[in-house]
C-alpha cells in the first residue's frame, strides 16, 4: 500500500498478487468501497487484467 498526497488530493495504492478479474460493478465487496469512496467525492479505479495483479486506487479529496 501507498499513501502519497498530491495539490488537493489524498491517493491510496493497492497491489495485491491476486489471480485479477475484481469487478466493482459485480457486487462485490468492490461495489461497497466504491460508494463509500463516491460519497466523498473521491474516485476509485480497479486494474484487475485476467492473471493479475490488482491494482486499487483511490483519489480523495484533502484541504491543502
Amino acid at each position: 500500500m501507498v499513501v502519497s498526497r498530491r495539490d488537493d488530493s489524498l491517493y491510496i495504492v493497492v497491489l495485491d498478487d491476486g489471480a485479477g478479474g475484481a469487478d466493482a460493478a459485480r457486487g462485490s465487496g468492490l461495489a461497497g468501497l466504491a460508494d463509500r469512496v463516491s460519497s466523498v467525492d473521491g474516485r476509485l479505479d480497479v486494474d484487475s487484467p485476467p492473471g493479475g495483479p490488482t491494482t486499487l486506487t483511490v483519489e480523495l479529496p484533502c484541504a491543502p
